[in-house]
């Protein structure tokens, strides 16, 4: 069975860590490829391939720049990851659910272990 092409999915284009990365980087402004390359240990080419799946879900943008125009910067396009946020978002119920579980056992042991280390 093929595997699906993330190419103009961003659920799928966002499933990949280094992807992720990428965005996360992208965050802060536009990066040329060298530099976004450089944050990662993989070859040029390799991140290269990355962004071309994150471009193609319009997840980032391409523009060509430098003084001789053969640089390609990249900017993050965050309008489709509203899809992806508002899927994960149905979640949050269930997050906060085992927080606030997780707070509660906490506080128990430490009422057990005050209680145990007083007598």
């Amino acid at each position: 069975m093929p595997r699906p092409v993330a190419s103009a999915d961003p659920f799928l284009a966002v499933a990949d860590p280094t992807r992720r990365a990428i965005l996360d980087r992208l965050r802060g402004g536009e990066a040329p490829v060298a530099q976004l390359a450089a944050s990662f240990a993989m070859t040029r080419p390799a991140v290269s391939r990355h962004l071309r799946v994150l471009r193609d879900a319009r997840l980032v943008r391409e523009r060509r720049g430098g003084e001789d125009g053969r640089q390609r910067i990249y900017q993050l396009t965050p309008g489709p990851l509203r899809d992806v946020a508002r899927w994960a978002e149905q979640y949050e119920a269930f997050w906060q659910d085992g927080l606030t579980r997780l707070k509660q056992h906490v506080e128990r042991g430490t009422r057990r272990g005050r209680a145990g280390s007083e007598r």
